[in-house]
């Protein structure tokens, strides 16, 4: 099974990528994780056909399961991860992917854009996004035991959920 961490922060390197990763590891410990940090295309996502964002939306749809991740940015995610996303076709470019929305913010505030925002685009795109959204705290995700607990609630709905790998 293959597994992706998709990134839409525009730091590169960011904490965003690091939390993703770890709910990545987490919902599948034995599998490693691809990461696409998406400020790496920088302006090749603004249009089409660049071979390289090609690439990553084939990696995309090859995957079994995607945690798709961004930090709070004006109450939802970057444009940088709609941009990619713009990439997909319709109602089944996300065919048979498990797709994981993950956000990071400041506070409280905003604990329900995951759900609210990042996944109704997920779904749209034909992605299975069965799990709910996970929002963590950009200050203490590393510490703070959030995504352990929720990937020991939602790890067994994970694994059944995953499709066999595309390829």
């Amino acid at each position: 099974m293959t597994v992706t961490v998709v990134v839409g922060n525009p730091k590169p390197a960011s904490r965003t990528l690091t939390a993703a990763t770890l709910v990545a590891k987490a919902l599948r410990p034995d599998a490693e994780p691809a990461v696409i940090d998406l400020v790496s295309f920088g302006p090749a996502l603004l249009g089409w056909g660049d071979p390289d964002v090609g690439a990553a939306v084939r990696a995309v749809r090859e995957s079994s399961l995607v945690v798709f991740a961004s930090p709070t940015f004006k109450a939802t995610y970057t444009g940088l991860l709609k941009l990619f996303l713009e990439q997909f076709d319709g109602a089944t470019g996300l065919a048979d992917v498990l797709a994981v929305p993950v956000m990071l913010g400041a506070g409280p505030a905003h604990a329900l854009a995951p759900d609210l925002l990042l996944k109704p685009v997920l779904v749209e795109l034909g992605a299975t996004a069965a799990l709910p959204g996970l929002y963590l705290s950009d200050s203490t995700f590393q510490d703070d035991g959030v995504i352990d607990r929720y990937a020991e609630r939602w790890r067994p709905v994970a694994q059944a959920l995953e499709v066999v790998d595309h390829a």
